[in-house]
């Protein structure tokens, strides 16, 4: 089956664009598009599109809040969004992906790594742009007060294993092969992983990784 993916930007010339590039895809299908955050949030709510990929500067409701709306901790079920923006500033990264964000990219990112991100999201993964990534977790780490709290369950030491290595950007093919296990084993660890810590998305594990200083820079 094909991944749906609903797309948000206030300009038509980039849903164009951004329409083509994925329709031309082989197991990408678009199913939507909105000129704002509102419609952004109202065609989502009704389509629940595998993933939304939203600009992060709309009228009406920005790609942040429209994300929150869709994904952030207080939904029951959470979407998969990926913002894409042209501006590459801390406050708009780091808000994105508080609220929820499975993914954030530059607007020149680049075809291949687009459909990487919509790939990634529909599967769970988290794909950050890699020109903003190394600098992103600095600020989470310099930032954030440490927050190693007691966990209900402790994490497995393999668990923690695999929390480090997902904090270093790498997809679960790359953990297993990196691990020397089943690609189903990696789900598995992540998954409990995630239970463990009130995750619900990797991005989360990797902003956990660097708040409680399980990952220092």
């Amino acid at each position: 089956m094909s991944i749906r993916v609903l797309i948000a930007d206030d300009q038509d010339i980039i849903r164009a664009g951004l329409t083509t590039i994925l329709n031309g895809q082989p197991g990408i299908e678009v199913v939507g598009q909105a000129a704002d955050g509102l419609q952004a949030v109202d065609l989502a709510r009704r389509l629940r599109p595998d993933v939304c990929l939203f600009d992060i500067r709309m009228p009406r409701m920005d790609g942040v809040e429209a994300t929150r709306l869709l994904a952030g901790p207080d939904v029951t079920d959470p979407m998969a969004v990926v913002l894409i923006t042209t501006f590459d500033t801390d406050e708009y990264i780091t808000g994105a992906l508080r609220a929820g964000a499975r993914g954030f990219l530059l607007k020149d990112a680049g075809p291949e790594l687009l459909v990487q991100a919509i790939h990634a999201a529909a599967d769970g993964d988290a794909l950050i742009a890699p020109s903003v990534t190394m600098r992103l977790l600095a600020r989470f780490a310099e930032s954030t007060p440490v927050r190693r709290r007691p966990l209900v369950v402790p994490l497995t030491e393999r668990e923690e294993e695999v929390a480090v290595i997902v904090a270093q950007g790498l997809t679960n093919a790359e953990i297993a092969a990196r691990l020397h296990i089943s690609l189903s084993t990696v789900k598995f660890h992540i998954s409990s992983l995630m239970d463990k810590i009130g995750a619900r998305s990797r991005v989360q594990v990797v902003i956990w990784a660097y708040e409680t200083r399980l990952v220092k820079l």
